[in-house]
């Protein structure tokens, strides 16, 4: 295969999975807590395919190295709902999930059948004291900005919120969760802010995705172009080669 084409394939191997993550982007525009995302990509010198000119400088080659995520701070949706709680700032809540510590930034939990309060997975989310029991006979929870609830006027635990000092430790879990994956110790995260009766919306701007849609389409398009006018190049000087042999 001709070099440029094996340059022209690698670019539209990237473009292909960027274009995945974008309809992922997008499909996730209303999920609460969802972190826009954004491939990466580094040139990968490469010497010439068919070796034949030494000393020759490489060819630069584009290789897939991993997926960005961007932690900016969503908006705020108000929901009304006691147990919805969004965060304002740095930080996660910490689900003692079944395969292991978990962090979230969806704050829609509810209580399981036994009064505990769980993600909307059915994780249970993590307090200053370890799982939260509720009392649904003692009426709604009030939660304060720094996480405490009360019930009846009596507190009955606290919402632990712990942030990163490199979010790049965290990996994608499935279900608005992360996990661990860099072995960092989180911090707990005192300056943040909780609002009760609302949830972070996705950082998503949908308008912003559907432009890197189309150029991420057309880009692609015009790659296919030139692999066309390329092998169709090639095929004329071989008939040529031909007809003088």
């Amino acid at each position: 295969m001709d070099n440029t084409l094996y340059v022209a394939l690698s670019r539209q191997m990237i473009l292909a999975r960027e274009m995945d993550v974008i309809a992922n982007n997008i499909s996730n525009a209303d999920t609460p807590g969802f972190k826009v995302e954004q491939i990466m990509s580094q040139t990968n010198p490469k010497p010439l395919a068919d070796g034949s000119v030494p000393g020759s400088p490489n060819l630069n080659f584009v290789l897939d190295v991993g997926v960005a995520r961007d932690f900016s701070q969503g908006a705020l949706s108000q929901t009304g709902r006691p147990l919805d709680v969004g965060i304002e700032g740095d930080g996660f809540f910490k689900i003692a999930a079944a395969r292991g510590e978990r962090f979230t930034r969806d704050g829609r939990f509810t209580m399981d059948s036994k009064g505990v309060l769980v993600t909307a997975s059915g994780e249970p989310v993590s307090g200053d004291g370890g799982p939260i029991t509720l009392d649904p006979s003692k009426g709604e929870p009030t939660i304060a900005s720094d996480g405490a609830i009360s019930q009846g006027g009596v507190r009955v635990g606290k919402l632990s919120v712990y942030r990163f000092a490199a979010m790049s430790a965290l990996e994608k879990d499935g279900d608005g969760l992360y996990r661990n994956a860099g072995n960092q110790s989180p911090e707990a995260a005192p300056d943040v802010r909780l609002s009760q009766g609302s949830v972070e919306s996705s950082n998503v701007k949908p308008v912003i995705e559907i432009t890197r849609m189309i150029e991420v389409s057309r880009e692609y398009e015009r790659i296919a172009k030139l692999m066309d006018q390329t092998s169709q190049l090639n095929a004329e000087a071989i008939q040529r080669l031909g007809k003088v042999n």
